[in-house]
């Protein structure tokens, strides 16, 4: 194959490799939000939770967990969660909600991200089920009351690095989706 290619002209070379630049970045730019987001998940990188599908069993041990809610500029909703925050029982399912209302006048489609700071308890917080990265769509006027479902995994409490943690913020952006972007 090295031998064909020098046997091309030198611009027609240039513009094959640069043809094959451009199709390989495409692909790194198309898959690196999902790798991304699966590196962040295993890893906890960033503050990202685990998922799981039920709470270990709650310990003599609670914290504190607060909540925080942001909408994105171009989004005309109001989205708050209903309390400020909670006090928990470490390793025992537990429930939060958050409310959205469409304040504007015609349907409109979010999403949300979310982080846990201090970024270093994000491998123990654990979700159960989340409205992340689900779009919601709300008419004017609407208001959907959306639950998370979590736990603080008791693995906590024998991590040097989480030792003086009394309190995790889970946080939670809406964005706007792209309704020009193709559905798949």
């Amino acid at each position: 194959m090295i031998i064909a290619l020098n046997r091309i002209d030198p611009k027609l070379r240039t513009a094959l490799f640069a043809v094959l630049g451009v199709i390989a970045m495409t692909g790194v730019a198309f898959a690196s939000v999902p790798l991304y987001r699966l590196f962040c998940q295993v890893t906890g990188f960033g503050g990202t939770t685990q998922t799981a599908q039920r709470a270990p069993g709650a310990v003599d041990a609670r914290i504190t967990v607060a909540f925080d809610s942001n909408v994105a500029p171009a989004l005309t909703w109001q989205f708050k969660p209903e309390l400020a925050s909670d006090t928990i029982a470490i390793g025992a399912r537990d429930m939060a909600f958050y409310t959205a209302t469409n304040t504007g006048t015609v349907p409109i489609t979010g999403t949300a991200t979310y982080n846990v700071t201090p970024q270093q308890a994000g491998k123990y917080f654990t979700k159960i089920q989340c409205f992340c990265f689900t779009e919601q769509t709300l008419q004017p006027g609407e208001t959907v009351r959306m639950p998370v479902i979590y736990y603080v995994d008791p693995k906590i409490l024998t991590d040097p690095d989480t030792r003086d943690v009394e309190k995790i913020t889970l946080s939670y952006t809406f964005y706007p989706v792209d309704s020009a972007k193709p559905r798949g």
